[in-house]
């Protein structure tokens, strides 16, 4: 947008508020008011013109356009004419001489321009109220007055400091607030203090004033009411004078301004010119060379005296003073009236005071910036300037002598300046010890740990922008040249990797800023995982070794076992496992042979229909491991043989089949052990007697055969440990680094390991006992990993000696380095050979110089010149006071020369360059300065003398020898020597020796310092003397501490038991849970490590929870055959019928090799156990036979009613012809669920607890979880039934699982103990600190609360200087006017508390003290003043500061900063004079440190019809001022009018009441109008012994009784009203006594009335007693 647009916004009134509205109109009514006097004139010209019609019209600027940024823009705006009613017309209707503008130049603003300009926001001004709100003012000011502050805002070019148009600034920012509102605090009138005493008469007698006066507390402030007087005064009486009051007094006024003699060049000239000649004169008289020579020396030194006393110009002048004579009124009078022998002095010398003189500034230093820093890129640069000449006498103090200001590094072209940062070494290996709880550290064995654990670095700070150093890489070459060559030519290169880490020297740790990295955390080792193998096969055949070469007769038979979890960690590997093949020499190998799988049916023979036949058996070609091959690899086994059987004919004896042969009984044939197996069969039915062939023996109804007669001579290969892998020269070695278990590897290796033969519970036997194809490898290859070497940074800068001296500091000093290792070596790397730290003693510092100030003598005496005295009376030429000055240097503490500036910076204030000087006249008296005092060597209370003499003339004068005037002996007690110590404070801390530190099997872990034990604790000794001053302590022979042994108890673990054993598997078939525990035998105590998480139910016990699994086929119940059936009614003849069989059923262990050892048959499941007896049915010789029932065909899933399983039998033997047949041999029966037809799922157990390895503390475990196969009964059974259904399994069964670490809260070790807090004084401490290094985690031991130390500092006295109290104004010989009055200085000795009262000590005490006093260099100790004359009226002193206080609302300070005040009163001393009185003053500053306080009305409690009524500040302290009046409580409740009745007093509701004995009688108005006398009640009393009666009147409440409790009251009963009628309460009482009346009579009458018996009850002991229990202990 153009300028012009936006000033014509800016125009509308709308825009700029109400106020810039009524300022626009003004412009408007003023050109309406000066066309006033024009209407006439126009008027009379629109008779000849015709009247303006038609108007240009323009419409709002627009935008600045243009090609170039700036001032060379262009806008436009649309012009047209219109007609004064507002519709536009042709250009041609309007005057075209008067047709506006329709464009114009515009700055044009770009982007750039941001740079170029910006606001000035000017300050606000002052805050006026608003004047809507100001006419209506509440009555009460609570807040104050709203109004409204506005400030100036333009828009500035920021370069050339010009204003520029706004248009610029808002087209980047819009223009701020012009106004804001603001607050009027409530005015605040002038608050003053309470008056204080009354001052003692001006006048010893006749008629004198006395005054008291007050101060101001707080001014007036916002338009506040100002100060009433502060001075109030009467007259006062004394004794009548018996001597006329003088009326006159001698003033002395002040002295003129010090000048110099006139014509001093003059006679200095003329003096020179004398001293010349007479210079020349000694000269020629000087034959002596030595003395020639001292004249010199003398001459040279005092021309270097001169030349080092040019930084002061010393100039002795003179000043005069007037002297008059004041009449009482204050008029001056003539100098005879005031009679005086002697008159004040009017003249002196003094010391021409001189300005400050300094030199030019010197030319600006460079920038301290020397580098470019984005951070921060300012720096400081200083100039400086010299004093060329002291001030002499001057009030203004020497100018700043040095300038700072900020400047910039030069950019881009300086260097980059230096940056750090952290940098960290590798970790040290990871440690699990440092986590094991006091209870596992005790129990010893801590080899082998593993899981998590914890690892440290060091940490260092280094310059981050500079590389490696050069000779860092030059070292690491000659070290890599000097170890090739030492190694043999003949070995094999060592690969070796030396990872390139950019080593920078280490700097000091504060240049470092950032957060540093941790020094400590979690790591982890992989624990060894044990291996572990499934159970043996059973054994296999008798094979070849090796089936493809099978020229040896030797065979094996072989068992094996496989790995189910491979080892891995520690020195895992397959050779950590128990060996997995075990073999038995046999003879007769084959690879390969036929196995039976199923018996055929008996066949006859000659296709009869029964008899003697065969049964075929049919086969399949197994290999030796029982796998199904092709038949035709067994073409070289013999084929099993048909077995032969017979077919029973009607009437035959039927015998069932075979059973299985049984387990064999051995595993091996030795000389005492044989393999057996039995199989048995049963008789089904018996032969007829006519004719069929019979049953059996019973032997044959058994067979035995020989099994397992294999010699028990098993062998095995064991191997060894595989060894160190070694390089191996014959491989190549990689060109490129390789990982390996993610190590880098450089290199090839074999590792190599022992194989033997063993026989079993032999030992080793020959290699050919044992499979040699099965022989595991001894040889592997291996990954070398690659060589680490030491890598250690250069070593840091040497640290800085002791700055150039340190006085009485005698220790050899030491500077040191150190660098830090980076790379530990690894795998044969270069060890770290070279020292990690050095030190070497610093060069002796030079001795420090002090610096002295040399007084040298004082010149002459320097009088006032004669031509100002002669007028004196009294005055003598030659002889009076006078000023005399002297030359000071700066020298070296061994004498030699110094620049000035030393002696300011170091050797304390400067010496007096001048003092006052008498030159003594004819009629003084003229003495010997003082000697030094004698020692003393007596005891306490002795006392030491100095001595003067009287010199000269004075001798023969009276005056002189006046012992009182002139004393020439002076006297001082000695000083005592009794000292006695005590202690101060509180004890310190516990604190223990430095340097205990726990290290752990070699390795101190960081933190673990030992914080227990046996220690100290300190309280600090004061030392006194026997004033009750504090003194040092090496006087009362003690180093400042009283020390106390004591204990810090070590803290104590949870101590819990071992675990015990794992319970057995909660289920015998199926996955269960086993359990372990632990049990609490000792809690933690000081900060012990907590327990863990004990059992909610059992809250002193840790479980273990694991799931298990038993093989639900671990023990199975084993049956016999059944029994022949044993006919129960029998049929001798048919041996036939219905019986009883039965059969053994036991309970035995599976093995590989099938069923072995007979158990207890409750570990078999009972549900599952076969029947033991069964009824039977026996055929009789002539029936049919039918077979044993077959197994029931499977039920077809899912289980549903409509579904059938099914079992059959087969007829073994035909009826004969009148035999029973054979029935129909299938039995069905619908499939029922849960009772013969049953699903199956998985089931998954819960998560194991986190299983960690047993030498793991913490870190990555495994929770594992276990799969079941369930029966929809909810039985497990085994997990085959699952899978012969090929159910989804899709659960993971093992997650990895973190248990934290119980990591102990690490500390740093105690920083070292910081400075005093108190330089002196009972009350220093030095403390120590530590920090958190690493916070415990886990159940680890938590930190300590206590994290700071204190101890008491050796107890120092505080000396320090201190002004006296200033004397009265003394007018030297005369009554007022200006005088001085002085203060002395004194060394003082304090304990450095609050309450301590300083005691006073000599002063050399002090001597180090800088003297300062009240944070003042200069010490005045003498200054004018002003002793008013009899008469006059002056002000006082001013007061002290008041309290610093803020401008509050309900105690919240409205932010106006505190005030400080003080005033001076005025003092009148004669009521005439009043007219001459100054005015009071008062004199306000700001402060920082202010406080609200607020102001109440405070009454005392009334005396009569007063009290006192005061404001007072929420301090204490009484004020005037500052309580609303409008709030001002009562002080008077006097009653009007006043009570004029007789026996009428005022009451505290500000009535007139009656006094006692006396009755009101009111007017109807409500007024008293007289008191009426009570008529006496006469009451009897107990209590008087003396009389019958005591006659009582009531009192009025108001007025104490005034007889004593218990003699008997008096009261006072008005039955009567005011009107003489009775009073309601009199009928009210009447009533209640007649009430009580009646109730006595009755009470009378049934207390006297004969009672019934009542009947007495038979079972009154049968009445149960039912106690109420109160809580006593007896019940």
């Amino acid at each position: 947008m153009g300028l012009q647009a936006r000033r014509s916004a800016s125009r509308s009134p709308g825009a700029a508020g109400p106020r810039r509205g009524v300022l626009q109109l003004l412009p408007l009514l003023l050109l309406l008011l000066s066309l006033r006097p024009c209407a006439c004139r126009a008027a009379a010209q629109g008779e000849a013109e015709a009247p303006t019609l038609y108007l240009w019209k323009t419409g709002p600027w627009g935008r600045c356009m243009g090609d170039e940024c700036g001032p060379g823009g262009i806008q436009t705006r649309a012009v047209w004419c219109a007609h004064v009613e507002g519709w536009t017309t042709l250009h041609t209707n309007c005057k075209q001489a008067e047709r506006p503008n329709n464009q114009q130049n515009c700055f044009k603003v770009c982007d750039w321009h941001k740079e170029l300009y910006d606001w000035r926001l000017g300050p606000w001004n002052q805050c006026q109220p608003v004047i809507s709100k100001s006419l209506e003012k509440p009555l009460e000011c609570i807040k104050g007055e709203e109004g409204i502050q506005v400030r100036e805002i333009t828009c500035i070019q920021k370069e050339k400091d010009i204003p520029a148009e706004d248009i610029i600034c808002e087209y980047f920012e819009p223009k701020p607030l012009l106004e804001q509102a603001c607050l009027i605090p409530c005015q605040q009138d002038c608050i003053v203090s309470e008056f204080s005493a009354w001052s003692e008469c001006s006048k010893t007698c006749g008629s004198g004033l006395q005054h008291r006066t007050r101060h101001v507390v707080a001014p007036p402030q916002f338009g506040g009411s100002g100060c009433p007087n502060l001075t109030e005064f009467q007259v006062c009486q004394s004794s009548p004078c018996e001597a006329e009051e003088s009326m006159y007094s001698l003033h002395v006024g002040p002295w003129s301004t010090c000048s110099m003699p006139h014509l001093r060049q003059v006679r200095q000239a003329r003096r020179r010119g004398r001293n010349k000649e007479r210079e020349k004169d000694r000269g020629k008289g000087v034959k002596d060379p030595e003395a020639h020579e001292l004249i010199k020396k003398k001459r040279n030194r005092n021309r270097q005296n001169r030349q080092e006393n040019k930084y002061w110009d010393i100039q002795i002048g003179y000043q005069t003073r007037e002297v008059t004579c004041m009449n009482k009124t204050g008029k001056a009078a003539d100098v005879s009236f005031c009679q005086q022998e002697k008159l004040p002095m009017t003249f002196q010398s003094c010391v021409i005071p001189t300005e400050c003189q300094v030199s030019e500034w010197s030319e600006w230093s460079p920038c301290s910036k020397t580098c470019h820093d984005v951070a921060s890129p300012k720096g400081t640069r200083r100039r400086t300037r010299t004093i060329r000449q002291f001030p002499i006498g001057s009030e203004k103090e020497c100018p700043e002598l040095e300038e700072k200001e900020t400047c910039v590094s030069q950019g881009d072209a300086a260097a980059p300046c230096a940056m750090f940062g952290w940098r960290t070494a590798e970790w040290t290996e990871c440690r699990v010890d440092p986590l094991l709880s006091q209870q596992d550290k005790r129990r010893g064995n801590q080899t082998a740990l593993c899981g998590g654990g914890v690892q440290t670095r060091e940490v260092y700070c280094v310059q981050i922008n500079e590389h490696l150093l050069s000779h860092l890489n030059t070292h690491k070459d000659k070290e890599e040249s000097k170890y090739q060559s030492s190694s043999k030519a003949s070995a094999a290169p060592f690969l070796s990797i030396t990872f390139e880490i950019t080593a920078s020297k280490p700097v000091d740790l504060k240049y470092c800023t950032g957060p540093v990295p941790n020094t400590t955390q979690l790591c982890h080792i992989p624990c060894p995982t044990e291996c572990e193998v499934s159970s043996w096969s059973a054994w296999g055949p008798c094979t070849y070794e090796n089936c493809n070469d099978q020229q040896s007769k030797k065979g094996f038979k072989l068992r094996k076992r496989r790995i189910t979890n491979e080892p891995n960690g520690g020195s895992g590997g397959t050779g950590n496992c128990p060996h997995l093949l075990e073999a038995i020499p046999c003879e007769e190998p084959s690879c390969y042979d036929w196995k039976a799988v199923r018996l055929g049916d008996c066949e006859p023979d000659n296709g009869k229909l029964c008899g003697p036949g065969a049964q075929v058996q049919e086969v399949v070609c197994i290999n030796s491991d029982g796998e199904e091959v092709d038949r035709q690899l067994c073409r070289d086994a013999i084929l099993p043989i048909p077995v032969a059987c017979y077919a029973p004919c009607p009437r035959d004896c039927v015998l069932s089949m075979w059973s299985a042969w049984s387990s064999c009984s051995h595993t091996c044939s030795g000389k005492t052990t044989e393999g057996k197996q039995i199989r048995a069969r049963s008789i089904l039915a018996y032969a007829s007697e006519e004719g069929g062939a019979p049953c059996p023996n019973t032997s044959a109804l058994q067979e035995v055969r020989s099994c397992n007669e294999h010699p028990c001579t098993v062998y095995h290969w064991q191997t060894g440990p595989w060894g160190q892998c070694i390089e191996d020269t014959s491989v190549s070695s990689f060109n490129t680094t390789t990982t390996w278990n993610g190590e880098a590897s450089c290199s090839v290796g074999m590792q190599t390991r022992k194989v033997i033969c063993v026989r079993v519970n032999v030992g080793q036997v020959g290699p050919k006992k044992c499979p040699e194809s099965l022989r595991p490898e001894t040889v592997r290859p291996c990954l070398l990993p690659c060589r680490k070497d030491c890598i250690v940074t250069p070593y840091s800068d040497w640290t800085s000696c002791p700055s150039s001296c340190k006085e009485g500091d005698s220790g050899v000093k030491k500077q040191s380095r150190h660098r830090v290792i980076i790379q530990l070596p690894a795998s044969g790397g270069r060890d770290c050979v070279d020292p990690l730290y050095e030190e070497k003693a610093c060069e002796a510092p030079q001795m420090c110089q002090s610096y002295r100030w040399k007084t040298h003598k004082w010149r002459r005496c320097q009088l006032v010149p004669w031509s100002v005295q002669q007028d004196s009376p009294g005055a003598q030429e030659g002889c009076g006071p006078g000023r005399q000055a002297r030359a000071i240097t700066c020298r070296r503490q061994d004498g030699g020369q110094a620049g000035i500036h030393d002696c300011l910076q170091y050797a304390g204030p400067v010496p007096a360059l001048t003092q006052a000087c008498q030159i003594p006249c004819q009629d003084d008296c003229q003495f010997t300065s003082w000697s030094k005092f004698s020692s003393c060597n007596g005891d306490c209370g002795a006392v030491r003398t100095r001595k003067r003499t009287i010199v000269g003339k004075s001798k023969k004068k009276e005056k002189c020898k006046n012992s009182h005037l002139y004393p020439l002996i002076e006297t001082q007690y000695c000083p005592c020597d009794k000292y006695n110590a005590q202690p101060v404070g509180n004890w310190s801390d516990c604190i223990l020796p430095e340097g205990k530190a726990e290290v752990l099997l070699g390795m101190k872990v960081q933190g673990d310092i030992k914080e227990c034990g046996q220690g100290y604790r300190y309280q600090a000794m004061a030392c006194y003397d026997q004033n009750g001053r504090l003194v040092e302590t090496s006087r009362c022979n003690s180093h400042g501490y009283i020390e106390e042994a004591c204990i810090i108890p070590c803290p104590s673990d949870c101590k819990l038991s071992e675990w015990s054993n794992w319970s057995r598997c909660s289920k015998s078939c199926g996955s269960g849970v086993k359990v372990r525990s632990k049990w609490l035998r000792e809690k933690p105590y000081n900060g012990g490590r907590p327990c863990p998480k004990l059992d909610h139910v059992n809250q002193a016990q840790v479980y273990e929870v694991v799931p298990c699994h038993s093989d639900c086929n671990q023990y199975l119940w084993v049956t016999e055959p059944w029994s022949i059936c044993k006919v129960t009614f029998v049929n001798m003849r048919d041996n036939c019928g219905e019986g009883v069989q039965t059969r053994k059923v036991r309970c035995m262990q599976n093995t590989a090799d099938g069923p072995a050892d007979h158990v207890e048959d409750y570990l078999c499941d009972p549900e599952e156990m076969p029947l033991g007896s069964r009824e039977c049915k026996l055929p009789c010789p002539e029936d049919c036979v039918i077979s044993e029932w077959g197994p029931w065909t499977q039920c077809t899933l899912p289980c549903n009613q409509s579904g059938f399983r099914q079992r059959s039998a087969d007829p073994i033997r035909q009826p004969a012809d009148e035999g029973r047949v054979c029935p129909n041999a299938v039995e069905k029966e619908p499939c029922n669920l849960n009772k013969n037809c049953f699903h199956y799922d998985y089931n998954v157990t819960d998560w194991s607890t986190c299983q960690l390895s047993e030498k793991a503390v913490c870190g990555n475990g495994i929770k594992t979880r276990m799969l079941d196969c369930v029966r929809s009964d909810g039985k497990s059974v085994d997990l085959k039934y699952c899978e012969e259904l090929s159910l989804e399994k899709n659960w993971q069964m093992n997650t990895s699982c973190m248990v934290e670490c119980p990591v102990n809260c690490q500390l740093s070790e105690w920083s070292p103990w910081s400075e005093c807090s108190q330089t002196c004084g009972l009350t220093g401490k030095m403390i120590r600190r530590r920090t958190v290094t690493q916070p415990f985690q886990g159940d680890g031991r938590p930190c300590p609360t206590l994290m700071e130390q204190s101890k008491p500092c050796p107890v120092k006295p505080c000396y320090r200087w201190q002004y006296g109290q200033w004397s009265p104004c003394q007018v030297q010989d005369a009554q007022c006017g200006e005088g001085t009055r002085t203060r002395n200085i004194s060394c003082i000795v304090s304990d450095g508390s609050a309450d301590d009262f300083s005691k006073v000590v000599d002063e050399e005490f002090c001597t180090d003290v800088e003297p300062i006093i009240d944070g003042n260099k200069k010490m005045v100790l003498e200054e004018t003043c002003t002793q008013p004359c009899p008469g006059d009226c002056y002000l006082k002193d001013w007061s002290s500061w008041s309290l610093c206080q803020l401008t509050c609302v309900n105690g919240e300070d409205l932010g106006f900063g505190g005030i400080q005040v003080r005033s001076r009163a005025v003092i009148i001393q004669e009521l005439e004079n009043q007219h001459l009185c100054p005015e009071q003053m008062l004199e306000t500053k700001s402060c920082d440190d202010g406080q609200c306080y607020e102001y109440k009305w405070m009454a005392s409690a009334w005396k009569g019809s007063s009290r006192t009524v005061w404001c007072q500040r929420s301090d204490g302290t009484n004020v005037t001022g500052g309580c609303l009046v409008v709030r001002q409580p009562d002080a008077d409740r006097s009653c009007h009018p006043r009570c004029s009745q007789p026996h009428s007093y005022c009451s505290e509701m500000r009535t007139c009441s009656c006094e006692e004995g006396y009755t009101e009688v009111l007017s109807s108005n409500g007024t008293l109008e007289q008191c009426t006398l009570i008529p006496v009640v006469v009451i009897p009393t107990m209590e008087d012994k003396k009389g019958d009666v005591k006659t009582s009147r009531a009192v009025h409440p108001t007025q104490p009784s005034s007889n004593a409790t218990g003699r008997g009251r008096t009261w006072f009963l008005q039955p009567f009203g005011p009107d003489g009628r009775l009073k309601t309460w009199v009928y009210g009482v009447a009533a209640g006594a007649f009430v009580l009346l009646i109730f006595i009579v009755s009470m009378i009458y049934l207390a006297c009335k004969k009672p019934k018996k009542p009947q007495r009850r038979q079972n009154n002991r049968l009445k149960p007693l039912t106690l109420a229990y109160d809580g006593d202990a007896d019940m």
